[in-house]
C-alpha cells in the first residue's frame, strides 16, 4: 500500500502529509479555545485532503510509472519551494496581523531546518502557531533524512559523491548492469526503517525535557528542534526553558546525532568501519566540540591562575559548559545558546562570537543528516588530500599507504569536494552582493547569506553586532534569501544536476 501510493508524485504525497498533520494544530487550538485559529487549521487540512481526492480521482485510471531518481530530485525542490505555500495558509489565517509573504518565507525556514524566524517576540504568535511551526520543521528533518538514503545517495550526491567512484549525479559503472530496486520502493523502505527511529528519539527527548521542567508545549518543539537542527524555539531558546541546565544536557547529548549518520542508521555507509567510533565524520565533530571551547577556556584560564583566583573555578567552568554547548549546537546548524554562552564570551573575552559561529555553521554535520553546511566528510576528504601532499613535499617518490577506499576520497573525493567548497564560496557571494543590491549593510548580507546556506537561521541573531530584524527586509531580498534556504537544503550539486539534460535522457 505504501509503495504504491508513493508512486504518486512525491509533491502530492508531500501535500497529503502536511494536511493531516494541521489536524494537530487545529485540535491543539481548539482545546485551548482558540477558535479562530482552529479554523484556520481545520479548513486548510479539509481543502488539501479534497484537492488531493479530487486529483487522485483523476489520475487512479491512469497506468502509475514509477518515478525516477531525477523526478524524485525534482519532486524534491518543488516541495522546498511549492509545499510552503500550502504550510504558510493556516499560518497566515491564524496569525492575521503579518503579510502572505512573511508566512510564506518563515514557513521556507521552517521546513528546510534554517530556523531563522521573522518573529522575534515568541509572545506575537500563539501556542498553536508555535507548535505548527515546530512540527514542519521536524517533518523537515524527517524528509531530509529519508531523501538522502533514497534520493540523493543512489544519485551520489548530498555528500555520497565523496566516497564512490562514479560523476555526482548518476550511479556506479560497475552497477550499472544490475537493476536496482524502484524508486518508490527505496523510499517506502528507508521511511519504514528511519521514521520509528525519528518519532522514538523525538518522543524519548520530549518526555525527558518534561521531567526537566519544561511545559509539554515548550518540551515538544525543542525536541523536535533539536532533531531536525532546526533550532525553532516557543520562548525564544533553550535559555528561557524550565528545564533549565538538565536540559542543556539532553538537548546536548541528541545533537550527537547530527555529527554522523552512523550514530542512528548504516543504510548509507560513508567509511568501511560501522563502529561511530572510527567514523571520521563523528571523529571531526567531536574534536571540534571539545577543542574549540578548550582553546576560548584556556586563554582566560591561564591569566586567572596567574593570580591564584580560586574563587572563579564556578564561573569557569560554567563558561566551558557554554562554550561547549554553544559550539555542539552550531556546528550541527541547530542554533541553540546556552543560558551560559555569555559567561563564554565574557570568560574568553572573545570580541566578535558572531565570526566563530558562522564559521562552524559552514563546517556543518554529517552527511545524509538534518545539519546543512559544507559536511564534515567533505572537509576530511580535503584534510587527507592537504596531509598526502605535504607528504609528498618531503618524500616527492613515497607511495601512499593507505588502501583503495582512503585513496578513492584524497584523490576523486578531494577534487569532487573541492568543487562543492567552490560552488560554496560562488553561491555565498552572489547571495551576499543580492541581498546588499536590496538593501542591507554588508556585515548583515554576509550574515544572511551564511545562515541561509549553512541552514543556521539562529546566526541571524547572533552573526552580526545587532540581530537582523528579518521583518523588515525588502519584499525582494525575503525571496532572495528564501532561494538560498532551498540551495542551501539542496546544495549546489544536487541542483546542477536537476538541470543536467543527459539525465533527463535517460
Amino acid at each position: 500500500m505504501t509503495a504504491r501510493l508513493l508512486r504518486f508524485p512525491l509533491i502530492l504525497v508531500l501535500t497529503g502529509i502536511a494536511s493531516v498533520a494541521m489536524l494537530g494544530p487545529a485540535l491543539h487550538a481548539f482545546w485551548q479555545d482558540d477558535h479562530s485559529v482552529a479554523r484556520a487549521f481545520l479548513y486548510s487540512s479539509v481543502m488539501g485532503l479534497s484537492f488531493l481526492l479530487l486529483v487522485g480521482l483523476t489520475i487512479a485510471g491512469r497506468r502509475q510509472q514509477d518515478n525516477t531518481d531525477i523526478q524524485n530530485l525534482a519532486s524534491l525542490a518543488l516541495a522546498y519551494t511549492a509545499l510552503p505555500v500550502f504550510l504558510a495558509l493556516p499560518f497566515y489565517e491564524g496569525l492575521e496581523t503579518t503579510r502572505f509573504l512573511n508566512a510564506y518565507v518563515e514557513m521556507v525556514s521552517c521546513l528546510t531546518t534554517t530556523g531563522a524566524t521573522l518573529f522575534d517576540n515568541p509572545a506575537r504568535l500563539g501556542d498553536s502557531l508555535h507548535l505548527w511551526r515546530g512540527i514542519v520543521g521536524w517533518f523537515g528533518g524527517l524528509l531530509i533524512w529519508i531523501a538522502a538514503s533514497a534520493v540523493l545517495a543512489p544519485m551520489n550526491l548530498g555528500g555520497f559523491e565523496i566516497t564512490v567512484s562514479a560523476e555526482p549525479g548518476q550511479g556506479e559503472d560497475a552497477l550499472s548492469r544490475f537493476r536496482r530496486a524502484s524508486s518508490a520502493r527505496r523510499i517506502a523502505q528507508s521511511t519504514q526503517v528511519l521514521a520509528p527511529v525519528y518519532v522514538g528519539l523525538t518522543g524519548v527527548l520530549w518526555l525527558m525535557l518534561m521531567v526537566g521542567g519544561d511545559r509539554p508545549l515548550v518540551a515538544a518543539v525543542h525536541a523536535m528542534s533539536t532533531l531536525a537542527t532546526s533550532g525553532i524555539s516557543a520562548v525564544g531558546g533553550v535559555e528561557n526553558a524550565g528545564s533549565g541546565f538538565g536540559g542543556e544536557i539532553l538537548i546536548f547529548l541528541f545533537m550527537f546525532f547530527a555529527l554522523s549518520r552512523l550514530t542512528f542508521s548504516s543504510d548509507t555507509l560513508t567509511s568501511r568501519s560501522t563502529s561511530v567510533l572510527d567514523d571520521p565524520e563523528f571523529r571531526i565533530g567531536v574534536a571540534l566540540v571539545l577543542g574549540v571551547p578548550l582553546i576560548l577556556f584556556s586563554r582566560h584560564w591561564l591569566g586567572a591562575f596567574d593570580v591564584d583566583q580560586v574563587e572563579d573555578l564556578g564561573q569557569a567552568l560554567q563558561a566551558l559548559w557554554g562554550g561547549m554547548f554553544t559550539v555542539m549546537s552550531f556546528l550541527s546548524t541547530t542554533g541553540f545558546q546556552s543560558a551560559a554562552w555569555e559567561a563564554a564570551q565574557s570568560w574568553s573575552g572573545l570580541g566578535t562570537p558572531g565570526l566563530l559561529l558562522m564559521g562552524l555553521a559552514m563546517f556543518g554535520g554529517g552527511v545524509a543528516t538534518t545539519a546543512g553546511g559544507v559536511k564534515l566528510l567533505r572537509i576530511y576528504a580535503l584534510y587527507l588530500h592537504g596531509q598526502r601532499e605535504m607528504e609528498r613535499l618531503i618524500h616527492p617518490s613515497s607511495v601512499g599507504r593507505a588502501g583503495v577506499h582512503t585513496r578513492r576520497m584524497r584523490r576523486e573525493g578531494a577534487f569532487v569536494a573541492w568543487i562543492f567548497f567552490m560552488l560554496f564560496a560562488l553561491s555565498l557571494a552572489l547571495v551576499t552582493v543580492l541581498m546588499a543590491a536590496f538593501g542591507e549593510d554588508l556585515q548583515n548580507a554576509i550574515v544572511l547569506s551564511t545562515a541561509a546556506l549553512a541552514t543556521a537561521g539562529p546566526l541571524t541573531q547572533v552573526g552580526a553586532d545587532a540581530p537582523i530584524a528579518l521583518l523588515e527586509m525588502h519584499p525582494v531580498a525575503k525571496l532572495v534569501f528564501s532561494a538560498a534556504m532551498v540551495l542551501g537544503r539542496m546544495e549546489t550539486l544536487a541542483l546542477i544536476a536537476l538541470f543536467n539534460p543527459s539525465l533527463w535522457r535517460r
